[in-house]
């Protein structure tokens, strides 16, 4: 399989998510938990059959980085799964691809980078963008709140992506498959003392659909699609992983459509344009040829 095929077959299965949390019986906790954990372990046989070894030296350099990191994934999945039980999977989408705004509303200040007017303009339509999905009629009704709440957790799940963006940046001499699998591991250790402190993960009553779905989120969406994304960027230009990447959202909203008749107004339609628009060309002002983002 071909490098842009790889990653366009990637993309549609990140895109495809959301319909696989709101079939899974568990808390978004413990979808969280048992999605690190059995994505970790499939990385890691992975590894284990290519026979890589990575470097513990440069493990041992970077291990807070990756512990907060590891700890952000964690909390990040979490947000974005209350995010699909509370708004449709379009709105939850768009809101989590919030995230390279606040990466570039940090980046003065974090990769002391200047905010440029072109940024300064991406950050703006961005934000025009979300107040029409968030207020797409000016109505006050219970389904709205509940809306603007999934809303919500859409964007503290962007706030922690791109902390780990931005934390991505600082951990060195690791390759973006090892530091995936550490995090996806430390993100189930810190994650795991937080369910047994809240009393879940009782597995035992779960039915044969939610087990086989967790199974497949674990599996196909996390360790696979990972193992696929990193083996295609390889031999692609930054610039067309920027633009493929968006398929990912632009698939969820219409599998939504299709399988679950999750529908946005026109006025809704128009803000998650502006907002991926924006998004998208902020990406392609600072993409790097020899370094794409992590999709989580």
């Amino acid at each position: 399989m071909k490098g842009k095929m790889r990653l366009i077959t990637t993309m549609l299965i990140f895109g495809s998510i959301g319909i696989f949390v709101k079939k899974i019986d568990l808390t978004s906790s413990e979808i969280a938990f048992l999605r690190g954990v059995i994505g970790s372990l499939f990385l890691l046989l992975v590894s284990l059959l290519v026979k890589h070894k990575p470097s513990f030296k440069a493990l041992k350099k970077n291990a807070v980085l990756l512990l907060l990191s590891g700890a952000a994934i964690g909390f990040n999945w979490i947000f974005l799964f209350e995010s699909y039980r509370y708004t449709t999977i379009s709105n939850a989408t768009i809101s989590y691809y919030f995230a390279p705004i606040f990466v570039m509303l940090l980046s003065p200040w974090v990769l002391k980078e200047k905010l440029t007017s072109m940024k300064v303009a991406c950050i703006i339509t961005a934000m025009v963008g979300l107040f029409l999905i968030v207020n797409p009629g000016g109505g006050g009704t219970s389904s709205s709140g509940h809306h603007a709440l999934g809303i919500f957790y859409g964007l503290l799940a962007a706030a922690f992506y791109a902390s780990i963006v931005l934390m991505n940046k600082f951990i060195k001499d690791l390759s973006g498959f090892e530091t995936t699998l550490v995090q996806l591991m430390a993100g189930a250790l810190v994650l795991l003392p937080y369910i047994l402190w809240q009393g879940h993960l009782h597995l035992a009553g779960l039915n044969s659909t939610s087990i086989m779905f967790i199974l497949i989120l674990g599996v196909v969406h996390t360790g696979a699609a990972y193992f696929l994304y990193f083996t295609s960027i390889q031999k692609l230009k930054g610039q067309t992983i920027a633009v493929l990447s968006y398929i990912d959202p632009i698939s969820a909203v219409l599998m939504a459509s299709i399988f679950l008749s999750e529908n946005m107004t026109v006025i809704q339609l128009v803000g998650g344009v502006l907002v991926l628009g924006a998004t998208f060309l902020s990406e392609l002002t600072i993409v790097k040829k020899e370094q794409a983002p992590t999709t989580f």
